[in-house]
C-alpha cells in the first residue's frame, strides 16, 4: 500500500482555485486541474492550465502548503521563502528554474499558503517505480545518454552554488548558533526531536548522530546557496537536458557538499532498492568518484569530508522516513514495529555507513 499523501478533496480545491484566479486575472478560469499521482507527502501540487485572452492558454503548477491537520512530514512550511528563493536563482543564475507568477499567504482561499509558476513541459526521472528499475526511460536509455544527463545535472549544482551571492541568500541561514553546518545539523536534531514527540526512539538515528559528531569536518568552509533537495528526481529533462529545477522546500545556505552528498546517496538509495528486488540497477550513474572530479573540474573545489556528508544525507533522509512512517501509523497504514529502525527503510545501509563498512 502506499503511503496518504494528502487528506484534501482535488473537486473542492479546484473550485476554490477558479474563485481565487478571477481576483488575480479578471475574467481568467482554471481548466484542466489535476493531482498529479506522483504528488509528494509534503508540499502539495496541483496542475491546471489559465484560459484566458490575454495571456493566452497557460499551463501551470500550484504547490500548496500541507494540510496541517494531516499529519504533515515537515513541522513548517513556508512558501513565501521557497517563493522568494525560485526568483533569486532565476534572477541571479542561469539555472533554469520555473517562472513564478503569484504567491497567496493567505490561508483563506485554498486553506494554506501557496505559489503559482509555470508548467515546464519534459520528464522526470520517477520515484515510483524508481527510475532505477527496468522499465523508466532513464534505464532503458544509453550510457552516453546517462552520463550526459549526469554531466548536466552536476552542472546545475556547480552553477548554483557559485553564481549566487551568499549575502542575497542571507535570508535562507538557519537560526542557530556556530558555522552554518553546525546550525543545518542543528536543524536536524530539531527535526528528529519533532517526529519522535510522544513516539518510540530511533537508535539507529541516534547512532548516526553521534557517528556524525566523531568525523565532523575540520574545515566545512564557506557556505553556499544550497538546493537541499538536490536529486535527478527534481529536475524536469527536455531529452537528457536539465529544462526546470523543481522542491527548493530544503534550500538553506550550507556548505556545497550537502548538495552533493544528498545527489549521490538518494540515487544509492534507489540503486540500492532495485539490487535488492534482484535488478541490476544503475550501478555506473552519479558514482560518488564521477560526482567529485565532475565538480572539482566546473568549479576548482574538491569536495571534502564526502563520507561525512554521505552519512549526513542518509541520516536526513532516515528522519523524513521515520516520520512518513509514523504517519502511516497515525492514518492506520501500518503499527509500530517492536524495533523501530525497522521502519526505516534504508536501515541496513544506514547502518553498514555508521559501522564504517557501506561502500563507495
Amino acid at each position: 500500500m502506499r503511503p496518504r499523501t494528502s487528506t484534501r478533496d482535488p473537486e473542492e480545491l479546484g473550485r476554490r482555485l477558479t474563485a481565487w484566479l478571477g481576483t488575480r486575472l479578471p475574467g481568467a478560469k482554471a481548466t484542466g486541474i489535476t493531482v498529479p499521482a506522483s504528488n509528494g507527502m509534503s508540499s502539495e501540487t496541483l496542475l491546471f492550465d489559465i484560459e484566458h485572452p490575454r495571456p493566452p492558454l497557460r499551463a501551470c503548477a500550484l504547490r500548496l502548503a500541507a494540510d496541517p491537520s494531516a499529519y504533515t512530514v515537515f513541522p513548517e512550511y513556508d512558501m513565501a521563502r521557497q517563493y522568494r528563493t525560485l526568483r533569486l536563482v532565476a534572477e541571479r543564475t542561469d539555472v533554469p528554474v520555473p517562472r513564478v507568477l503569484w504567491l497567496e499567504e493567505d490561508p483563506e482561499p485554498l486553506g494554506a499558503p501557496f505559489f503559482v509558476m509555470e508548467r515546464v513541459a519534459g520528464r522526470v526521472p520517477p520515484d515510483v517505480m524508481p527510475y532505477t528499475y527496468e522499465g523508466s526511460w532513464l534505464h532503458a536509455a544509453g550510457e552516453a545518454e546517462r552520463e550526459h544527463l549526469e554531466a548536466a545535472t552536476v552542472g546545475l549544482l556547480a552553477r548554483l552554488h557559485g553564481q549566487v551571492p551568499p549575502g542575497e541568500a542571507d535570508f535562507l541561514s538557519l537560526p542557530g548558533e556556530g558555522d552554518a553546518l553546525h546550525r543545518h545539523v542543528a536543524a536536524q536534531r530539531a527535526y528528529y526531536a519533532w517526529v519522535i514527540d510522544g513516539l518510540p526512539r530511533s537508535p539507529l538515528i541516534e547512532a548516526a548522530f553521534d557517528r556524525l559528531a566523531r568525523i565532523w569536518p575540520s574545515e566545512p568552509g564557506a557556505p553556499v546557496l544550497t538546493w537541499g533537495d538536490a536529486r535527478i528526481g527534481n529536475v524536469v529533462y527536455d531529452g537528457f537536458d536539465p529544462v526546470a529545477v523543481l522542491d527548493w522546500e530544503m534550500a538553506a545556505l550550507a556548505p556545497r557538499e550537502v548538495d552533493l552528498g544528498w545527489t549521490v546517496y538518494l540515487h544509492r538509495f534507489f540503486h540500492d532498492l532495485t539490487v535488492g528486488s534482484g535488478q541490476r540497477g544503475l550501478p555506473e550513474l552519479l558514482r560518488r568518484d564521477r560526482v567529485e572530479a565532475r565538480y572539482a573540474r566546473l568549479t576548482g573545489h574538491t569536495p571534502r569530508d564526502m563520507d561525512f556528508y554521505l552519512l549526513y544525507a542518509a541520516l536526513r533522509h532516515a528522519i523524513v522516513m521515520l516520520r512518513v512512517a509514523y504517519r502511516q501509523v497515525h492514518f492506520g497504514e501500518a503499527a509500530v514495529p517492536a524495533d523501530p529502525d525497522t521502519l526505516i527503510l534504508h536501515h541496513d545501509s544506514l547502518r553498514a555507513m555508521v559501522q564504517g563498512v557501506y561502500g563507495s
